[in-house]
């Protein structure tokens, strides 16, 4: 191959490098993130599906969930690919990550048993609530 073939090439190489970083790569990452979420999928998330249904998962399987939905709490089973989006992640998983975050439990004795001088400084450090000046125009 001579020099000039290898130019010609050049500008055909690049725009495949170019779509790589601009299509396929991104597009790869979008993929990750959504198998990751129906992965993690968890009894108590809220969730709508890619048909538009709405609902709580009640039950998970390997390839499954069950989804409770409507006013009269129908279940109905459903593979986990179907799941768009979690529209809320059930309360148990965010109290183990507020758990997480706090490292001494805080003590909170009853106002009885507090000294007065206690409570004048928690009364104290209470913001105030401030009244809205109305002015009447005249």
């Amino acid at each position: 191959m001579n020099y000039n073939t290898l130019i010609n090439l050049l500008p055909i190489v690049l725009l495949f490098v170019l779509m790589y970083f601009l299509m396929i790569r991104p597009q790869k990452k979008k993929d990750k993130q959504i198998k990751d979420m129906r992965n993690s999928l968890t009894v108590g998330d809220e969730i709508i599906t890619i048909g538009g249904l709405c609902g709580k998962i009640v039950k998970t399987k390997d390839e499954t969930i069950v989804v409770q939905a409507g006013a009269d709490k129908v279940k109905f089973e459903m593979m986990r690919w179907a799941v768009s989006t979690v529209t809320k992640e059930s309360t148990k998983r965010g109290m183990q990550d507020n758990f997480e975050d706090d490292d001494e439990p805080k003590k909170v004795m009853p106002k009885k048993l507090r000294k007065s001088s206690d409570i004048e400084e928690a009364e104290a450090k209470e913001p105030e609530t401030k009244e809205a000046k109305v002015f009447d125009e005249e």
